[in-house]
């Protein structure tokens, strides 16, 4: 059935099953790659087959002319774990400054509804594709992540390092989101037609350069290993059986490995159909999965202008040369590490060295 975001609010008991499938290509038909992918087509595909009981909530995260995009991750728990706030709030929804895909299609909130979710995407250069990638860079806060901004002023550094010493910590950073399934399907072509015979790219002029002995995976399913070990970090169930790669287009041009042409590839649709069957079995026996104490869902991002404004007036006072007294950015300065005191924020270091 389709989602009832509503269903939210019910008792664990109440509310129907409900799984987020996630279509991970960059491709959609409404920008210049003109074509829709081939995780589209599957993420449709399982989303037909799954018990139509269930609430079955999808996504494509593929990039459409115009549309905002997956914000990058700041990196915020690098300075202080209590700084990255869950849900994120380095951004926020409806954003004119800084629109983020990943609030403006409510993903935080629609992951926390989900007992269980189906990630379906490429390998694009040994690894994830970018837009995965940056779902799962901006999912850091689900683990251990700081539900409570009002305690550091919504993004005040210091108050952040503060709070991460303090025993009020150890209650507040949790795995938001921990008791969830996750299945990871993902496909790749292994080099299409653009290998030689000794298994080197075509084009390559210097051919020692590349040693397809060292190349990496053994098996190619550990291209998505990262966003697997992150969801087990994060106290996300991925079991070993629903983590799956499948070759498609080995040896073919790029234009004829399309969605269209799936169905000439020897067994692909049984083995992703055996997957999603594999999947659905697994969380079935699993069952509903009860919401943790901070949760996304019904969350409402507060107002934060005043702490704006002093959080401005720290990045003009750090720009003159006068950091917080005792401050990270204080020892940086004093040991003249960052050389980063300027009102020109926006100015790169490129500009700077060509001035």
């Amino acid at each position: 059935m389709k989602p009832n975001d509503e269903n939210g609010k019910l008792s664990v008991e109440q509310r129907p099953f409900r799984v987020l499938i996630i279509s991970g290509s960059n491709r959609r038909q409404y920008n210049c790659p003109g074509v829709d992918s081939k995780s589209r087509t599957l993420m449709l595909r399982m989303a037909e087959r799954l018990p139509q009981e269930w609430e079955i909530d999808y996504e494509d995260l593929g990039n459409v002319y115009a549309r905002e995009h997956i914000q990058s991750c700041n990196a915020c728990a690098s300075t202080s774990m209590a700084l990255c706030v869950w849900p994120c709030n380095c951004y926020e929804p409806n954003s004119k400054a800084e629109p983020d895909l990943m609030w403006n299609l409510d993903l935080y909130s629609r992951l926390d509804l989900a007992d269980a979710w189906a990630i379906i995407g490429p390998i694009n250069w040994y690894a994830p594709s970018s837009n995965l990638k940056l779902m799962f860079d901006r999912l850091v806060c689900m683990s251990g992540g700081n539900p409570r901004e009002d305690l550091i002023d919504h993004k005040d550094p210091e108050k952040a390092m503060q709070l991460e010493h303090s025993p009020e910590w150890e209650e507040l950073s949790k795995n938001h989101l921990e008791g969830r399934t996750a299945g990871f399907f993902c496909y790749g072509d292994n080099g299409a037609d653009e290998l030689d015979s000794t298994g080197r790219p075509k084009h390559l002029k210097h051919k020692h350069y590349f040693d397809p002995e060292e190349e990496p995976f053994e098996n190619e399913r550990n291209a998505y290993a990262p966003l697997v070990w992150q969801s087990r970090y994060s106290g996300i169930e991925v079991p070993d059986r629903l983590w799956r790669y499948v070759e498609i287009g080995h040896g073919k041009k790029y234009s004829d490995n399309q969605a269209e042409d799936i169905e000439k590839e020897p067994n692909f649709y049984d083995k992703f159909d055996a997957w999603t069957d594999a999947f659905a079995d697994f969380v079935h026996q699993k069952g509903k999965v009860p919401p943790n104490k901070y949760r996304a869902y019904g969350y409402k991002p507060p107002s934060h202008l005043w702490e704006d404004i002093k959080l401005g007036w720290r990045n003009v006072r750090m720009g003159l040369g006068i950091p917080p007294k005792d401050s990270s950015p204080a020892e940086q300065q004093a040991q003249g590490l960052n050389q980063d005191a300027t009102l020109s924020f926006h100015k790169s270091e490129g500009e700077k060295l060509r001035d």
